[in-house]
């Protein structure tokens, strides 16, 4: 698999923000959304194989001997991208982790499947609202393969988004379907929003445009 970069960091979304997470970015991504930070994984990255990207988790994570994953120093895992189910390499690459005692997360556009996921891997799905560029490429099939412990998210950057990402959540009942759904605001002004983007929508911090995310 190609991968950009796998490092260790502070988790700055979802229901696990604060946490420290060990990151497996990997390389590729066919979208193009307006205001993503991570451009710079579109194209090259390092050809690793399974076992090596393993062994640098257990590394970064402090994972050592007989110990598993679960009491390393770090026992949070996000493969992220692009969009990491590109590479079909991603889902023994889950399994490894998993096998290992992390608990794994993944991050995806949402346009791909994500059932083919071993089921403890926790999903946050986006689903892109209509001014990222990426309007209606969310894969439907998606609704029923998210359970209790994931997450769906709305990257939101107009009122226009903001309306479409609360009735997707009510016309599908997403709330009922997993643990969270996330409003993440990439407006240019902070205030922007702040009167309509609220409860019942957990609220991701800020994100700004030309600002890389968490690192």
């Amino acid at each position: 698999m190609f991968i950009t970069e796998i490092f260790k960091s502070i988790q700055g979304e979802g229901t696990r923000a604060g946490l420290p997470c060990i990151f497996v970015r990997l390389t590729g991504c066919n979208l193009r959304c307006t205001w993503c930070d991570t451009t710079y994984a579109f194209h090259g990255g390092k050809r690793m194989s399974v076992d090596e990207v393993a062994a640098r988790v257990d590394e970064l994570s402090g994972r050592s001997g007989e110990t598993t994953g679960a009491d390393a120093a770090v026992p949070l895992v996000e493969i992220t991208g692009g969009e990491p189910l590109l590479q079909e390499e991603v889902y023994p690459l889950a399994e490894r982790l998993l096998a290992a005692g992390y608990t794994v997360m993944i991050e995806t556009s949402g346009e791909h499947y994500v059932g083919k996921l071993p089921k403890e891997v926790i999903k946050i799905v986006d689903v892109k609202c209509p001014d990222s560029g990426e309007a209606d490429t969310f894969e439907m099939r998606n609704l029923a393969a998210v359970g209790s412990e994931d997450e769906v998210k709305f990257v939101i950057s107009s009122r226009r988004d903001y309306e479409f990402a609360r009735e997707f959540t009510r016309q599908h009942d997403l709330a009922r379907r997993v643990k969270q759904v996330l409003f993440s605001p990439v407006f240019e002004d902070p205030e922007t929003g702040t009167a309509w983007v609220v409860q019942p929508n957990r609220v991701e911090p800020f994100r700004f445009p030309g600002v890389p995310g968490p690192r």
